[in-house]
């Protein structure tokens, strides 16, 4: 069966997302009607990988099909060169529309990786000061408390105790009609009004959530119950000296009780079912213009999150499979392969490729992906990368090494046997050539990349067009309207 291209392609992508958290693979406890009906609607993917488990790294590897290793956007704040080919400049000179809304976490801020169009919603860095949500809060009078205690050091490092108890996990104190979520859900579906069936459309949805602060509005929240959750797989009651040595955590992973675990995990829930429904909205838009069946849908994140494995919270530790494991599932033109389930092994930069080869445009060399649907056996391994290069994952669908660079002992899973990465057997006699076989296999990895960009940090990289308004105007906005004392109004256990 030929396969059919892409009319238009909608992407979808949250931030922090733990993989099983979703009711298409298998989650009972959240409800995400809409994603599981698109993930039937097409092929559910079920061992995909990022590249790297940090937004700004893993988000330009989704863009130019190449490790991090390759394109060197090791940090948060750094640039993606130009002469990097993406997926959406490739887009762009095959002559389709591209645009993106939400979070894209570039610097600068609107930074020209091939999208003619950019409706931005920061949340980490300078960019929450020259965007257009928070430009469009202060038109509103209003001020994201939630959200600027969080990501903001001078606001988090004056931030009241009911804050480090919850984790940040309570009702957001903005209007629902202004909550990030449902502002990227609306200025999308103004993106998509634009479509028409003359042109081929790129669009990228990137939603802030469910990314920390756990903040949904209250309607959301109120939906779940914490005390009849059933705890993520992977949970332990303390956390192991192994899990100790890379970080302490953004919130004292000592300090995780399951009570405390419980409230963060139904915020977690509603920020995803709040997604859930937005996305219901997007694609009943494109349902009523036509243009659903011919639309390439996809749904991932940037990477995931521990959300309790191995008493850990958020992310920046070992690279287990809750953290560097992502959802992912694919509504292909025509309904090919609809309802299909493949369990074999894929990177995000796997994903690049399948955008271009799916709308019938040629990928450039630079990119490293393989197609997807044209390599049904996947990947015999995937590649993680972490710490500037300096520790990493190399796992198959058996196995998994972790090489931590010294920072700590290394890690060797047999996932066959201990799918929840709880005994560490390195020593093991019996697993040495398979860990050998492994570390030669990391080994030519980094060969491979060795001739990688250095990180640039380039904050006069050509930017597209982007809101007329003063970030220091705009910062000093917040600054005023914040409390020395934030408000404990909502209190969370």
């Amino acid at each position: 069966m030929t396969e059919k291209k892409a009319k238009n392609i909608l992407i979808l992508q949250t931030d922090q997302h733990r993989w099983d958290c979703m009711g298409a693979y298998g989650n009972q406890d959240v409800h995400t009607p809409v994603m599981d009906a698109l993930a039937a609607d097409g092929v559910r993917y079920t061992n995909c990988f990022c590249t790297h488990p940090v937004c700004t790294p893993s988000r330009y590897s989704f863009l130019s099909g190449q490790y991090v290793s390759r394109h060197g956007g090791w940090s948060n704040h750094c640039t993606l060169r130009s002469e990097i080919p993406t997926f959406p400049k490739t887009l762009a000179r095959a002559g389709w529309k591209t645009a993106a809304v939400g979070k894209m976490h570039f610097t600068p801020t609107y930074l020209d990786v091939g999208f003619q169009r950019m409706c931005l919603a920061e949340q980490n860095g300078p960019g929450r000061w020259e965007d257009d949500y928070h430009t469009e809060l202060m038109r509103e009078g209003l001020v994201d408390e939630n959200d600027l205690i969080d990501q903001v050091e001078e606001f988090r490092a004056g931030a009241n105790a009911d804050y480090h108890a919850s984790c940040g996990a309570k009702a957001s104190n903005l209007p629902d009609r202004f909550h990030s979520t449902a502002w990227i859900g609306r200025k999308a579906m103004e993106a998509l009004s634009n479509w028409n069936e003359r042109e081929s459309n790129l669009l990228m949805v990137s939603f802030i959530k469910p990314h920390h602060p756990f903040d949904p509005p209250r309607s959301f929240l109120d939906r779940y119950d914490p005390g009849a959750l059933t705890l993520l797989p992977g949970w332990t009651d303390t956390l192991a000296d192994v899990d100790a040595c890379l970080n302490e955590g953004f919130f004292p992973n000592r300090d995780l009780t399951e009570d405390t675990l419980r409230h963060v995990m139904a915020a977690y829930y509603a920020s995803i079912s709040h997604i859930d429904q937005v996305i219901g909205e997007l694609i009943r838009s494109l349902k009523d213009q036509g243009l659903y069946e011919d639309t390439m849908i996809i749904v991932n994140s940037d990477h995931g999150e521990y959300m309790g494995f191995h008493h850990l919270l958020l992310k920046s530790n070992h690279l287990y499979d809750p953290l560097a494991r992502v959802p992912l599932f694919i509504k292909y033109p025509g309904g090919d392969q609809a309802g299909g389930v493949r369990s074999s092994l894929f990177s995000s930069v796997d994903v690049t490729t399948e955008i271009l080869t799916s709308a019938g445009v040629e990928v450039p060399d630079s990119m490293e992906g393989i197609p997807i649907r044209g390599t049904p056996r996947g990947r015999p391994q995937v590649i993680c990368e972490a710490g500037s290069g300096r520790r990493s994952m190399i796992r198959t669908r058996n196995h998994k090494l972790l090489l931590n660079g010294g920072m700590c002992e290394d890690l060797f899973f047999d996932l066959t046997a201990d799918p929840l990465e709880q005994k560490n057997r390195l020593h093991d006699p019996a697993c040495q050539p398979v860990i050998e076989e492994l570390r030669e296999k990391a080994e030519q990895f980094d060969r491979e990349h060795s001739g990688g960009y250095e990180t640039l940090v380039d904050e006069t990289a050509p930017q597209i067009k982007q809101p007329d308004i003063s970030p220091e105007k705009v910062k000093a906005y917040f600054r005023e309207r914040m409390t020395p004392e934030p408000s404990a109004k909502e209190h969370t256990p």
